[in-house]
């Protein structure tokens, strides 16, 4: 009988001449997709559990291959309230600074050619002269992400000696990315001072000797610590610094370019602050408060920076043409009178009456397709920026609480992500949220549709 049931089993080509569409989809991909799901009627077979004969195999697999081969990358909702989830991308990038770039990018670019000249150039100089203006720092590279950053600036400025960081600094930075890790990764050694909650200048002072290649501050811009505290500034390294002939790096973080505290969102540390403050290098996140492409920008003294550039790993932790582009246009774009063209920003400055707004005009248009089973409720939210930024801030916001006598939470949560449009929400006290504080505006219409989908 079992070997009756794996008789039955359709080929591989089998499938393929039935599935219609194979012509426009990687065939390679197609047959491993097939592959995979014959394994597991092949498992039923061989349990003799397998009750569908040939012809319903195959076309049972044929119905599933189109949603099988649609790409993995896909537009979601975000309605978690955290405009800045890592798990959904980060920075969410405006429309209109995307059309701009793809504009350029389509088809060949001077990405490292100078047009003037006609010999080769490099891919920073698109962008390093922007940074420096706007962070006010002699020069500037930009590589894939702040880790990045951090680590190639520990290996060119410090490799194989000392690097003096407070305890109460050494941070895991997310994904199980730790500071004394980077450091060890970079050749250096790690030299820890002060406490987890004070550290004095004294401890700095102490920890100097003829092998001591940094001090680095890090800013602790994913959680706090309160009560008795004491943390050197960075003016303060500075000085002890130039006093003892070290450099002092200063790794931001998310790092803000621009002081946006009167437009909702709380004062972090200001880039160019640190710049001021004599820092050599400040390294911080393109994305997050800056609301660019993932990547890590470092800024600071012209004569450090030209060691960077130069450095092996630089080469390995490189920008492409996207994300120079896209990081470009974003700085280009953001001056503090108007960011509307900043999304990500745009988003955490919107307040609770906007959104509140938006909600029940929303709520509406949705209500007479609403089963009987199902309501929603308008409920103010407390959200937090999300991805390590600003731990403290809380920011308000409104969201629909979804009461359904039908469908668990968890039940609304798999639903809603398994939708056409899918949409990402939250469980909380055992009940379903979506939060209007990450939903970008246009998506409203696609948000309708997959409610009416679900509680329709």
């Amino acid at each position: 009988m079992k070997n009756k049931s794996l008789s039955n089993l359709p080929s591989v080509s089998q499938v393929m001449l039935a599935f219609k569409n194979n012509a426009v989809h990687n065939r390679r991909y197609i047959k491993l997709l097939i592959k995979e799901q014959l394994q597991f009627y092949r498992s039923l077979a061989k349990k003799d559990t397998l009750t569908l004969d040939r012809d319903m195999i195959v076309a049972e697999i044929v119905s599933k291959l189109d949603v099988l081969s649609e790409p993995s990358i896909k537009s979601v909702i975000n309605a978690t309230g955290i405009v800045l989830h890592t798990g959904l991308g980060r920075a969410p990038q405006s429309k209109k600074i995307i059309d701009k770039v793809a504009k350029r990018l389509s088809g060949y670019i001077n990405l490292e050619l100078d047009i003037d000249t006609g010999k080769r150039g490099q891919r920073q100089n698109h962008i390093s002269k922007l940074i420096s203006s706007i962070t006010g720092a002699e020069d500037a590279i930009v590589v894939n992400n702040n880790a990045a950053a951090v680590l190639l600036s520990l290996n060119e400025i410090a490799e194989g000696r000392e690097v003096i960081v407070s305890r109460g600094q050494l941070v895991e930075i997310g994904g199980s990315f730790r500071i004394p890790d980077m450091i060890s990764k970079s050749g250096c050694k790690l030299i820890e001072v002060g406490t987890t909650n004070r550290t004095h200048i004294s401890d700095y002072e102490k920890a100097i000797n003829k092998n001591t290649g940094l001090i680095l501050w890090v800013h602790t811009s994913n959680y706090m610590i309160t009560g008795f505290t004491k943390e050197v500034s960075i003016e303060d390294l500075v000085i002890l610094g130039k006093k003892k002939g070290v450099p002092v790096m200063t790794d931001l973080g998310c790092g803000e370019v621009l002081d946006l505290s009167q437009k909702g969102i709380p004062t972090n540390i200001i880039v160019e602050d640190v710049v001021k403050k004599g820092s050599s290098l400040t390294t911080f996140s393109g994305d997050k408060l800056l609301g660019g492409p993932q990547s890590g920008i470092i800024v600071g003294k012209k004569s450090l920076l030209k060691r960077v550039k130069i450095n092996p790993i630089a080469r390995t932790v490189r920008c492409d043409k996207w994300t120079i582009s896209l990081l470009e246009e974003t700085l280009r774009s953001m001056q503090k009178e108007s960011i509307k063209e900043n999304l990500t920003l745009s988003l955490l400055m919107s307040d609770r009456a906007k959104l509140k707004k938006r909600a029940k005009s929303l709520l509406m248009l949705i209500s007479p397709s609403l089963n009987t089973s199902a309501k929603i409720i308008i409920e103010e939210t407390l959200v937090e920026a999300g991805s390590g930024t600003l731990p403290a801030a809380k920011f308000e916001s409104v969201a629909f609480k979804i009461l359904s006598k039908k469908y668990s939470s968890s039940k609304l949560s798999k639903l809603f992500r398994e939708a056409n449009y899918p949409v990402i929400g939250f469980v909380k006290n055992n009940n379903f949220y979506l939060d209007f504080k990450s939903i970008i505006p246009f998506q409203e219409k696609y948000l309708l549709r997959s409610i009416v989908e679900v509680l329709g």
